[in-house]
């Protein structure tokens, strides 16, 4: 079945008018051959633009839809949930979601599925392109050419190169597992903190030694930050953790922006006891935290000699993006067809009692 889509200037959404076929949003712009693949057995209503929807214009289209698939920005609570009575599926182009009330999901009989396989090369590459950036001056040095005050060779811009120095991965998930392994061609000391221990020989395999979190800050030169935001790591680097770290050290954060308090971070660098801190992560981007930042550290942002940032680009590799997407609109299908999603990291199909009302 082809797709019949049409253009729909005022909110810059894809559309499919056969009512009798279950509607599907996607909140962001998508590849058009994931539109392809879902508009060939539903109606299609997805965000054309790079700018998120208002979440009343969000709710406009999600009010009478049978599946949802969300992104980053995304936000959903039961508040929203009890607007969309038809929903049966939430499918998150993501691997971390702590923007959304699982609980609430299962509680109306609505599947919810991430996407948990393909996001941890890409983080751990871009994780890996930061510590050099940070470490070596990248940005600075860059900057300095394009201010044309570059004349050739000065002994300016010195850092610190990676051979020979240590390592603390904060969270040794997936992403950091990935991370340790591009890391070893560097010949650094890697230390990992983490609820629970690596196997022996996983731990031989990448030349890891797991630490407390207070050891791991006290002994690494670069500390990297790989955590999901929850109650319990909320600000878990603040200033008491800034000032357990060894003097001198950098600290990069690909995990959540909230773990860290970008306040404290602050004070850190420019007290010099930090020396660099990179990010592409921040706290303003955690929508379920109510007191959340609505901005970025404007102290942070100025301080361009030490400091990194990039937009959340931990998975933005376009062939990357193609499959994240492909798998969710694969649990979508899935759904809609009465399967249980691949994906699904809930289960409202054995719930106690019906969906609410």
């Amino acid at each position: 079945m082809k797709m019949d889509v049409s253009t729909e200037r005022e909110n810059r959404a894809l559309q499919v008018t056969n009512k009798k076929l279950p509607l599907v949003v996607v909140t962001h712009k998508i590849h058009a051959e994931v539109a392809e693949i879902l508009g060939a057995q539903c109606r299609l209503i997805a965000n054309d633009s790079v700018e998120s929807w208002p979440r009343e214009q969000l709710l406009e289209h999600a009010r009478e839809a049978d599946a949802l698939m969300v992104f980053m920005p995304d936000s959903m609570d039961e508040s929203f949930l009890v607007q969309c009575p038809k929903l049966k599926i939430i499918a998150a182009a993501l691997k971390g979601y702590d923007n959304f009330d699982v609980a609430a999901c299962t509680r109306r009989g609505v599947w919810f599925t991430i996407v948990p396989d393909l996001l941890s090369l890409p983080t751990a590459e871009l994780a890996l392109g930061l510590v050099l950036g940070i470490t070596r001056n990248l940005l600075s040095g860059d900057r300095l050419v394009r201010d044309r005050k570059f004349e050739g060779w000065r002994p300016v811009l010195y850092g610190n190169g990676l051979y020979g120095r240590s390592a603390g991965i904060v969270g040794m998930g997936k992403v950091g597992r990935t991370l340790a392994r591009l890391l070893a061609g560097f010949d650094l000391t890697i230390f990992y903190s983490d609820q629970t221990s690596l196997p022996l020989a996983e731990e031989q395999r990448l030349r890891a030694s797991r630490l407390d979190l207070d050891s791991l800050l006290a002994v690494s030169d670069i500390v990297v930050l790989l955590l999901p935001f929850l109650a319990e790591t909320l600000h878990l680097i603040d200033t008491a953790a800034l000032r357990r770290m060894k003097p001198g050290a950098c600290l990069v954060n690909v995990g959540r922006g909230s773990v860290v308090d970008e306040e404290a971070v602050a004070d850190a660098l420019a007290a010099g006891h930090l020396a660099g801190y990179a990010a592409d992560v921040f706290e303003m981007e955690d929508w379920a935290r109510p007191d959340r930042p609505q901005t970025i550290s404007p102290r942070l942002l100025a301080d361009t000699r030490r400091t990194l940032f990039t937009p959340h680009l931990g998975s933005a590799v376009d062939q990357v993006r193609l499959q994240i997407e492909l798998a969710a609109a694969r649990n979508i299908l899935q759904a809609l067809n009465g399967e249980r999603p691949a994906d699904a990291v809930n289960d409202p199909a054995n719930r106690i009692g019906k969906a609410i009302p």
